[in-house]
This record gives structure tokens, sequence and C-alpha cells, in this order.
């Protein structure tokens, strides 16, 4: 009798590569994620308190407080951005019911009409209404031609303001009284035709409580320091020689002008970014406007007659 006939064996099953324990070490890296586990937590005890407290079929959804997976990843960025630890267990449920709790509150409040002829709540709600329409109100990058149109319309707007630089010989009404004018008028007599670093000005003046040369100042930085006066009868003398009186906030000036600078409209080039941002400010404005004006046209307003606004 001939052997039994063996089985043909296949070939040996190849061993598992070395990668196969990376999707292990993935998970592994997942679970220690705080976040995660925030999620985890939250999501098993969400089904706990399902599961112990079924709601009933009937149950209206307005009556309904849902917490979404995002709500309890928003909890969680922000517990974990005040740097604390993960939170536990019970410091996440504290969490839920916290959000729970000022929903609940929100919610018969509204059912109450609380939210009605309050003026702290109709002036939020009006806010966050006005940055919605600033996000309507958003506009597109404008292109160089259209920028130079506007630029070429409102240059003016981007005028540089005019500048000066000089020194002065100050007269306190404080030493003098009645007598700084008259005594800066009587140094300007000493002074004509001088030149401006005369040996033994200064000692014709008193002294003054900041700097006797000013260099580079613009009209707005002068009269914002001196008076918009002072400023004004600056820009108006002519460089070169001893001037005035001049009155200021502090007393009176002689003054010799160095150099002024006019009044200059920039060019496009220089001003560019400048240009593209009041563009940009402007159309939303407008556009902002529009969306208003869309809103306003669905109401009605009623007044009173001007004889109950003005009765007594």
């Amino acid at each position: 009798m001939s052997a039994p006939k063996t089985a043909d064996v296949g070939p040996a099953a190849p061993s598992a590569p070395a990668t196969a324990t990376e999707p292990a070490s993935r998970v592994r890296h997942w679970l220690r994620e705080p976040l995660l586990q925030f999620l985890l937590i939250g999501i098993a005890l969400f089904v706990a308190y399902r599961a112990l407290n079924p709601a009933p079929p009937e149950r209206e959804a307005a009556n309904q407080i849902v917490l979404t997976a995002d709500d309890l990843r928003q909890m969680s960025a922000a517990w974990l951005a005040q740097g604390r630890p993960p939170p536990t267990a019970e410091q996440i449920a504290n969490q839920v019911e916290a959000r729970v709790r000022e929903e609940v509150y929100y919610r018969e409040a509204l059912a109450l009409g609380l939210d009605r002829n309050d003026t702290i709540v109709k002036r939020r709600l009006a806010q966050k209404m006005e940055f919605l329409a600033d996000d309507l109100a958003g506009v597109g990058d404008p292109g160089p031609d259209e920028l130079k149109t506007w630029f070429a319309a409102n240059a003016e707007r981007f005028a540089a303001s005019p500048r000066a630089s000089f020194r002065h010989l100050y007269f306190s009404p404080d030493r003098r009284g009645g007598r700084a004018q008259s005594d800066a008028a009587q140094s300007l007599v000493k002074l004509r035709g001088e030149p401006r670093d005369l040996p033994g000005a200064a000692a014709l003046a008193d002294p003054f409580m900041f700097q006797d040369r000013y260099a580079d100042r613009s009209y707005d930085q002068l009269a914002s320091e001196f008076g918009q006066s002072f400023a004004q009868s600056l820009f108006a003398t002519a460089p070169g020689a001893w001037q005035g009186p001049i009155k200021s906030g502090y007393g009176w000036h002689l003054v010799w002008i160095d150099a002024v600078q006019p009044k200059r409209i920039p060019t496009f080039d220089e001003v560019a970014p400048e240009v593209r941002r009041e563009w940009v400010a402007e159309r939303r404005t407008e556009r902002k406007q529009e969306v208003y004006k869309a809103m306003r046209a669905r109401y009605e307003v009623k007044l009173p007659d001007a004889s109950a606004m003005t009765s007594k």
C-alpha cells in the first residue's frame, strides 16, 4: 500500500514589518493629549447623564440645552489657556453645569421679557449688529490705477504740514509783569541788524523753561506747545532777522527764523500705503452706511406730534 500523500505546505507568512508598531505609537501619543482627554471625559459624562436621565421623546426642542463637541473643545481651550493642568472629571462636570446654568438663566430671562426695554441689553445687541455690519461692509483690494485716481481727487488730505526751525528770546510776565511786551520791543530795537548769534543777546531776555532753539517743528507741534496764535504769527514771519514780539501761552518772544518749509503735497509714491488705508476706510464707511440704509428701509418711525413733544 502506498504511503499517504502529504498536503502541500504554502510559503511561510512574511514577518510583520518594523513599522507595524507606528499606529499604536500614534494612538498612545494622541491619548496623552489633554484636549482629547478632556473631550473623551466630557463625552463619557454626557453619555452617562443621558443614560440615567433619558429625555422623553415628546420633549420640545425649545426646552433642550445641547452641548456639542465644539462646546467641549472651547471649554477645554479656555481652561488650558489659563496655564492650568488638564481638568479632572469633577472640574469638567462643574464647567458643564456652569454652562448649563448660564443658558438656563438666559432662556428664563428671555421668557420673562427681561431683555425688553433694557438700555444695556439694547446697546450690547446694537453693538454686535454694528460689528456684523462692519463685516458685511468689507471691500476688496483696490488696483493701482484706482488708488492713483482717488489720490488725485483727495491729495489735500495728505498735505505735509509746514515746518519751521527757529530760535527765540523769552520775556516773562511773571518776572516783568506788564512790562514784558514793552521790554521785548525795546530789546528788538537793540537787535535790529545784528546777527542771530550776537554775544550778550541772551542777557536781554529771561530764562525759558524749555528750549531756546527748535529745529524742524511742524505747525501742529508748535500750536500744541506755544498756542495757535504763536504758530500763526511764527509762520507769517520772514526768516533771517530778529522779529517780534510774538505772544505765546508763556509770555512774549523775539524770534529768529532759520528756515521755513511751506505746506507740501507729497507724491503718490511717497504716501501710497497711507493712501490705501484711507481708501479702504472711506469705502468701508460708505458700504456700512449702505448696509444701514437697507436695514433702516424696513422700518417706519413714528414720532409724537410737535405739541406732545413741547408740552409741559
